[in-house]
């Protein structure tokens, strides 16, 4: 399950712009064969005087951190295809809105996730191969 956690400024985003947001970021990976379920999206707002950079505080930085548990990027040429996409899909939100962005991607290994204190099949449980069954993957 992809999670991303959005750090920013209080009112850097109204909620019609997260939901687009969060569409658009869903999408990176229900277009390859995801399901949406999967992703999970955070937007954690952090006033000025608790968001530090360089050690000066600042309202015009934005924070993502990425963490992919079920699936991997198998090379470096789908890394950058992904890293490419994502800065496609965030960039109305923050770089054309003027903010100063980082995003990172973590890939935990699956065997440290845990779903509910079970271990999720790592391969494609049958809701997957059902979904993927009634959905095209579109590659990037």
């Amino acid at each position: 399950m992809p999670l991303h956690r959005i750090f920013h400024p209080p009112g850097a985003f109204s909620v019609a712009e997260k939901t687009s947001l969060s569409e658009r970021i869903t999408k990176l990976y229900t277009n390859r064969g995801l399901p949406a379920f999967y992703v999970v999206i955070l937007f954690t707002p952090i006033e000025k005087d608790s968001f530090f950079v360089g050690g000066q505080s600042t309202d015009k930085f934005i924070r993502i951190v990425v963490q992919h548990l079920a699936r991997q990027l198998p090379n470096d040429q789908r890394k950058a295809e992904f890293s490419e996409k994502y800065e496609e899909a965030i960039a109305p939100f923050i770089k054309d809105k003027g903010y100063d962005w980082e995003v990172h991607v973590e890939e935990v290994p699956p065997e440290m996730w845990r779903e509910n204190g079970l271990i999720p099949p790592i391969k494609f449980p049958e809701i997957e191969k059902e979904w993927a069954r009634l959905n095209k993957p579109i590659p990037y």
